[in-house]
C-alpha cells in the first residue's frame, strides 16, 4: 500500500460502530478488519488505484484503542461511566508515507519532484464521547483534538486534527455513521509537501512555488459516510460487511500548489468496501 492510499482507507472508521455497539455492553472486545478501496495517489493528486488495508478498535480493562488513519490512538482514561460519558485522553503514534515512493505516483510531474522520506509523527488527544444521545441508547457522538509532531526528520512540522463521528444502530443487523475532519499543519509541512524550488521547477516543468510554507494553516478538511451489515444477525458479534465513502478537500495555499492545481485536484473522492470481525 502506498502513501495516501494508506492514509485514505484508514482514515474511514469502517469498523467503529459495531465495537461501539459491542461497548456498551462489555468491558473487553475487539474489531479487526479489512478493506479494499479506490482511492488518490497522493494527497492532491487526480489519479486514482485500487489499494487494500486494515482497521483496527478494541477496548481492554474499560481502556478503548483504535486506528485513524495510519494513526493508533490509546485511551488512559478508563470508561466506567454508566451514564454514557466517556472522556478520553492519552498517547497517539503513526506514520505519514505520502508520496515516499516515486513509482505509486503516477503524475510524472510530481514524480520528478523527488520521493519524501516517511515521517513518525507522536503526540496525543483529547476527547468527549457520548452514547445513547439522539436515535437510541448505542448511537454514538464523539469529538476529539489530536496534535502530533514528525519526530524522523522528514516535514518536522506538527499537525492538529479535530474530528467529530457520529454512529448509529438502525437496528441489531445494520448502521450508518459519518464523520468530518480537518488537518491544521506548522509552515514547515506546508514548505515539505506544497513548495517547489527552482531546481524541483527544472526537473518537474512546473512552476516555481513558495507559499505552502507561508505561514501554518488548515490544510485538508475530509467528511465520509459510512453504512454496514452483520453476516452474523448481529453487529455487536461476529462478521460484518461495510461500504464507506469519502471526500477531501485541499484547502488554500495547499490546494493552489502546483502539485495540486495543476498536475493534481483540490477534490479528493474515495470508496472502500470491506468486512470485519467482532470477538
Amino acid at each position: 500500500m502506498n502513501q495516501l492510499s494508506r492514509i485514505l482507507l484508514l482514515t474511514l472508521p469502517f469498523m467503529a460502530a459495531p465495537a461501539l455497539a459491542q461497548e456498551a455492553q462489555d468491558r473487553s472486545s475487539l474489531t479487526i478488519g479489512v478493506g479494499v478501496a479506490s482511492v488518490p495517489t497522493y494527497e492532491g493528486s487526480d489519479d486514482s488505484r485500487m489499494i487494500f488495508g486494515p482497521q483496527l478498535r478494541g477496548k481492554v480493562k474499560d481502556h478503548a484503542f483504535f486506528t485513524r488513519g495510519p494513526m493508533l490512538f490509546f485511551d488512559a482514561i478508563p470508561n466506567r461511566d454508566d451514564s454514557g460519558i466517556d472522556f478520553q485522553a492519552g498517547p497517539a503514534v503513526g506514520v505519514r508515507l505520502d508520496r515516499t515512493s516515486r513509482k505509486q505516483i503516477k503524475d510524472n510531474a510530481v514524480e520528478a519532484l523527488g520521493k519524501r522520506d516517511t515521517a513518525i509523527e507522536v503526540g496525543g488527544y483529547v476527547g468527549i464521547g457520548k452514547t445513547g444521545i439522539i436515535t437510541s441508547a448505542y448511537d454514538n457522538l464523539s469529538a476529539r483534538v489530536a496534535v502530533t509532531k514528525d519526530v524522523a526528520g522528514a516535514h518536522e512540522s506538527y499537525i492538529v486534527t479535530p474530528a467529530i463521528e457520529y454512529f448509529t444502530p438502525l437496528s441489531i443487523r445494520s448502521f450508518a455513521g459519518i464523520g468530518v475532519s480537518a488537518d491544521y499543519v506548522g509552515k514547515k509541512f506546508g514548505r515539505y509537501y506544497s513548495d517547489i524550488d527552482a531546481a524541483g521547477s527544472l526537473a518537474s516543468g512546473l512552476p516555481v512555488y513558495t507559499r505552502g510554507g507561508a505561514d501554518s494553516g488548515f490544510r485538508r478538511v475530509n467528511a465520509n459516510l459510512t453504512g454496514g451489515y452483520s453476516l452474523s444477525g448481529d453487529i455487536r458479534k461476529g462478521w460484518v460487511i461495510v461500504g464507506a465513502l469519502g471526500y477531501s478537500r485541499m484547502l488554500g495555499r495547499y490546494a493552489d500548489s502546483p502539485v495540486v492545481s495543476i498536475a493534481g485536484s483540490k477534490d479528493q473522492f474515495l470508496g472502500a468496501i470491506g468486512i470485519g470481525y467482532t470477538f
